[in-house]
């Protein structure tokens, strides 16, 4: 039984698709007080975070419908709003390890398992930027810099903490205004007409776009799963 910490698109097919049971099992073990797995690690560390685990759903379910499943089974559990768990199974970092040896010569996720510092700071700047500016240019200028010494198992923690966080409305304008300049000369739209419509209609149009034209940058983007979870 697993809840993975890592961005769903991270996850293959099977992985994605096996998760979401998971997470429902989950679920009616602890809205039914089933005895089943009960004290298995991942139920306990989920058991008081039904926000946590309803919006985790939702991100399953975003990265799902970007690869062409549906989901007809909501979770609706709200218990400590907003908050999540702070005790991994195993570390974020450590969770990349134990993908890459079950991916092996098999299919792999939407974006590449992480090699260095770098691809996983451009893997995730577009979510952290829709979350806070601030932590945006601190996190891009060390990585920049490569002086910090830090690796993998010292930023994941702090990206898996930030992505957490609702996007601020006015960082998800901004974010998509950026994701927008990679696919705007595949669509004519001003920028008169970019305001009138609303950030799920645009993102939606980018992950069109992204995949009608093989966008790699954006493709391997943890944004474009994860954002219109957010967006009620």
């Amino acid at each position: 039984m697993r809840v993975w910490d890592v961005n769903p698109g991270y996850l293959n097919r099977q992985s994605l698709l096996g998760e979401h049971r998971e997470l429902h099992a989950i679920v009616s073990i602890i809205k039914h007080k089933k005895k089943g797995y009960s004290r298995h690690p991942e139920t306990l560390r989920w058991h008081d975070f039904g926000w946590a685990l309803s919006q985790r759903h939702r991100l399953l379910v975003a990265e799902m419908n970007l690869r062409g499943f549906k989901d007809h089974s909501p979770v609706k559990i709200k218990t400590q709003h907003k908050k999540w768990p702070q005790v991994f199974v195993d570390p974020p970092a450590a969770q990349m390890t134990i993908l890459a040896g079950k991916y092996k010569n098999k299919e792999q996720g939407r974006i590449p398992l992480t090699k260095n510092v770098q691809q996983l700071w451009a893997q995730h700047k577009y979510s952290v930027m829709a979350r806070d500016i601030a932590e945006y240019k601190y996190i891009g200028g060390w990585v920049a810099s490569r002086k910090s010494g830090k690796g993998i198992n010292d930023i994941y923690p702090e990206l898996i903490s930030l992505l957490r966080c609702p996007p601020a409305e006015g960082n998800l304008r901004n974010v998509i205004r950026h994701m927008w300049d990679y696919v705007s000369a595949c669509i004519s739209l001003s920028t008169k007409d970019f305001e009138k419509y609303s950030p799920q209609i645009l993102l939606k149009q980018i992950q069109r776009l992204v995949f009608l034209h093989n966008i790699i940058y954006l493709k391997e983007s943890t944004a474009l799963g994860e954002l219109p979870a957010w967006i009620h």
